[in-house]
C-alpha cells in the first residue's frame, strides 16, 4: 500500500522546465514560475532572441532563471533535452510541456508534412520528455502540466490535426497521471481564446470575444496562473483546467 505524500514544499528554489518559453503563453509561463522563485529553464528552438528576453525579464526580476536550445521535432532531442537539465541544475522538478504549433489546415489541403510537424511537436515531444522525466520528477514530489487546447474538446474544421494532437494531449495526461501515482503528479491546461493565432484580423477576435460567455479575451497570464496552481495543488492529479472565459459552455 503506497504512503501518503507529504505536504508540497513551496515553489521556491525548485527547478522548472518550460518548452517553447521563448515567446507566447511559454514565456508567460516561465515568467510567472520566476515569480513564484523557481529556478526556471527556458526552452527554445528558433526563437533564441525570445528566449533571452525571458531570461533577462526573470532575473531583472530577481529570479534565476537559464536557456537552453532543443529541436524537439527530432527523435533524440527529448531525452538530450532532460540529460542537459538534470546535468547543469541536478535536479528536475516541474516538467511544463508549452512547445506546439498550430497550423491552419482546412481538410483537403492537409499536407503529409504538416501533419508530421504537428504530431511530432506536439505529442511524440512531450511523451518522450515526460518518460525521460520521470524518474528525476518521482525523486522531488514533482508534476508535470502539459498545455493542451480548448481544440481537443470542440470540432474546428479549419483545424482538424491541431485538435487531434491536443485530444492526444489530453489522453496521454490522464494515463501518465495512472502510471506514475503517486510520485508525480500530471495535468493539464486546455486554453481558450488566450492568445490569438498570429495572422488573425480584429474582426476575428471580436467574434471570440463576443462569443464567449465572460464576454472578453483571456491572456497568457491566465495561462500561467493555472499553471501554477497545478504545480501548488498536491491533491490534483489527471485532471485538465479549460481557461477559456467559458467557451466550452456557450451551446
Amino acid at each position: 500500500m503506497s504512503q501518503p505524500r507529504e505536504p508540497a514544499a513551496p515553489l521556491a528554489g525548485r527547478v522548472a522546465l518550460v518548452t517553447g518559453a521563448g515567446r507566447r503563453v511559454g514565456r508567460a509561463i516561465a515568467l510567472e514560475l520566476g515569480r513564484c522563485g523557481m529556478r526556471v529553464v527556458v526552452h527554445f528552438n528558433g526563437a533564441r532572441d525570445g528566449a533571452d528576453e525571458t531570461v533577462r525579464l526573470i532575473r531583472d526580476a530577481g529570479g534565476e532563471a537559464s536557456s537552453t536550445q532543443a529541436d524537439l521535432s527530432r527523435t533524440d532531442a527529448p531525452d538530450a533535452l532532460i540529460d542537459t537539465v538534470l546535468a547543469s541544475h541536478g535536479q528536475l522538478d516541474a516538467l511544463v510541456n508549452s512547445a506546439a504549433i498550430m497550423l491552419r489546415t482546412p481538410i483537403g489541403e492537409v499536407t503529409t508534412e504538416e501533419w508530421e510537424a504537428m504530431f511530432a511537436l506536439n505529442v511524440r515531444a512531450p511523451f518522450f520528455l515526460s518518460q525521460r522525466a520521470a524518474t528525476a520528477l518521482a525523486e522531488a514530489n514533482g508534476a508535470i502540466v502539459n498545455i493542451a487546447d480548448l481544440a481537443a474538446f470542440e470540432s474546428w474544421p479549419a483545424y482538424v490535426p491541431h485538435g487531434m494532437t491536443k485530444a492526444a494531449i489530453v489522453q496521454m495526461t490522464r494515463s501518465l497521471a495512472r502510471a506514475l501515482a503517486p510520485r508525480v503528479r500530471v495535468n493539464a491546461i486546455a486554453p481558450g481564446a488566450v492568445l490569438l493565432p498570429d495572422g488573425w484580423t480584429p474582426d476575428e477576435a471580436e467574434h471570440l470575444r463576443a462569443t464567449t460567455p465572460l464576454a472578453r479575451l483571456g491572456s497568457p497570464d491566465d495561462v500561467a496562473r493555472a499553471v501554477v496552481y497545478l504545480l501548488e495543488a498536491d491533491y490534483v492529479t489527471g485532471e485538465v483546467i479549460r481557461v477559456d472565459g467559458g467557451r466550452h459552455i456557450r451551446c
